[in-house]
């Protein structure tokens, strides 16, 4: 089975997530958004001729393949949903050219003639920093993540050092760790940094942080410091393996000395992480296949 074949067999596979045309795609887009969900929204934006749909046809392709709306059907909508999926994927835009014939065989019975241009645009959701730490670093790290287009929420145990004065940018803030742990459900979008106040909160945290599905755990601290808690948390029953996810300590290797400095390696490591950036100088211990940390 080809890859068009494939697309149209799980484009069918969605049809009840279709039937959700009158719906508005915009709010199902801020619902996304919300949700932490990626998908991609594809609009007709030129047609010249006879084609099976209407500039400004809108089609939402959702991550698990389901959609809503349509651009027309046929293999043009089977070519613009494979489309979408790489979109979403990859986050750059895309727009599809499409010249159509009158050869029934052309679109799988669809007979039409024109040109048809499609718009293929990612619908990502805002990724979100969540600060554990109230500190220097993490107020240097919010105003420099909030630059760089990330959300931010602040954790820290002290109200003194996590409330709006502190983090005015914070659209989140919580003052218990364990409030936190229960409220927040990290996804794809989550950026979790550990920056506590000492050794047994970013442990704690840090056991709780492996374990979700946030997409970038970090933790600030030495390399000693790192293996440590790495070790302590195996007798504990956690397997050395899972730490592989984990950027500790955090960063790109930029010689950061002040907190401002730091906070521009951290951030800039998140974006390394966001873009899928690969070979970018990350300072993270390399655990090695027998379960050894490299020093």
């Amino acid at each position: 089975m080809d890859f068009q074949q494939q697309s149209r067999r799980e484009l069918t596979g969605a049809e009840a997530g279709r039937r959700l045309d009158a719906m508005d795609l915009f709010e199902e887009v801020v619902r996304m958004r919300r949700a932490g969900q990626r998908g991609a929204l594809a609009t007709i934006v030129h047609t010249n001729g006879s084609i099976p749909s209407f500039e400004s046809s809108r089609m939402l392709v959702r991550e698990d393949g389901s959609t809503a709306g349509t651009v027309g059907g046929g293999c043009v909508e089977a070519d613009v949903w494979a489309a979408a999926k790489e979109v979403m994927q990859s986050e750059v835009p895309r727009k599809l050219v499409f010249h159509l014939n009158n050869e029934a065989s052309y679109d799988n019975g669809l007979i039409c003639g024109g040109t048809v241009e499609v718009f293929v645009e990612p619908v990502l959701p805002q990724p979100m920093v969540y600060l554990f730490g109230g500190g220097h670093v993490s107020i240097a790290v919010a105003k420099a993540a909030q630059a760089a287009g990330f959300g931010v929420g602040v954790i820290d145990d002290r109200e003194a050092f996590a409330n709006p004065t502190r983090f005015p940018m914070a659209q989140e803030l919580y003052t218990s760790f364990e409030q936190a742990f229960e409220r927040l459900q990290p996804n794809g979008a989550s950026y979790l940094v550990i920056v506590t106040r000492g050794h047994k909160e970013d442990m704690r945290v840090l056991a709780w942080a492996v374990r979700t599905k946030a997409r970038y755990v970090g933790m600030i601290g030495s390399r000693r410091k790192v293996l440590s808690v790495y070790k302590a948390l195996e007798k504990e029953g956690y397997r050395m393996e899972e730490f592989e996810r984990v950027f500790a300590p955090m960063g790109l290797e930029i010689g950061a000395l002040s907190p401002e400095e730091i906070a521009l390696s951290i951030v800039s490591e998140l974006v390394a992480v966001r873009r899928n950036v690969m070979g970018a100088a990350h300072k993270k211990l390399k655990l090695e296949v027998n379960s050894t940390i490299e020093k």
